[in-house]
């Protein structure tokens, strides 16, 4: 056991319970998610809340992919890192980060990313070609996980906030190139706008304790 998931397995109680405090918090769909082996799960971001409510509830280690910005701030920084956090650069290509992100995948861990590269305001925004490409170059299967509420989640407007995890699919049929990477992106774009479309019926709905995302 590494030094990343002896992190995890004592800090996801702990972040679990926090975010629960912060934010009334619904998790749908949570045994989908495979137990082993490769798989690059995908999720909408809308708030610095996002990572810690999804991650305290995914059931094994993740490796999460961040922005530099977040390494360099001298008090988050530490924090991500002993989480096994990975670094990449926006805007340029980071062949580093990217070949991290593969060896992740490839020797059967779980890669988290944000393909949308930036939070977005009220609904999930354009997916970038990122983690399509490392799902196809290791056709590795893909989770989506949509969040909702957190948009809305302020300290002191403590706004309940919901996940939903759909089925994995795969998106290596696609060709290896910028072409299909874009159509795999465009799949997993999709996928996270349906499933959060259900969050949204559902919080209509008073978030029922149990509800079955779309397949």
């Amino acid at each position: 056991m590494n030094r990343t998931q002896i992190a995890q397995l004592i800090g996801r109680p702990f972040f679990a319970g926090t975010v629960r405090l912060a934010a009334p918090l619904r998790v749908y769909g949570r045994d989908r998610i495979p137990a082993n082996g490769p798989v690059v799960l995908c999720f909408n971001h809308f708030s610095w809340l996002d990572p810690w409510a999804i991650g305290s509830h995914v059931p094994r280690t993740l490796y999460y992919v961040a922005k530099q910005e977040a390494h360099d701030n001298p008090i988050i920084g530490p924090v991500i890192r002993l989480f096994g956090t990975i670094p990449v650069r926006r805007g340029e290509s980071d062949r580093e980060a990217i070949r991290i992100m593969r060896e992740i995948v490839r020797r059967g861990d779980a890669l988290g990313m944000f393909p949308e590269g930036t939070r977005q305001e009220r609904e999930p925004g354009p997916v970038l070609p990122g983690a399509a490409m490392i799902a196809v170059q290791e056709n590795a299967p893909v989770v989506c996980g949509a969040i909702h509420g957190s948009q809305d989640w302020r300290l002191g407007n403590f706004h309940p906030v919901s996940v939903a995890f759909g089925e994995p699919f795969l998106v290596s049929q696609h060709p290896r190139n910028s072409r299909g990477y874009r159509a795999a992106a465009a799949d997993i774009q999709g996928e996270l706008r349906r499933l959060w479309e259900f969050l949204v019926v559902t919080h209509e709905q008073g978030r029922p304790r149990v509800a079955t995302p779309p397949a």
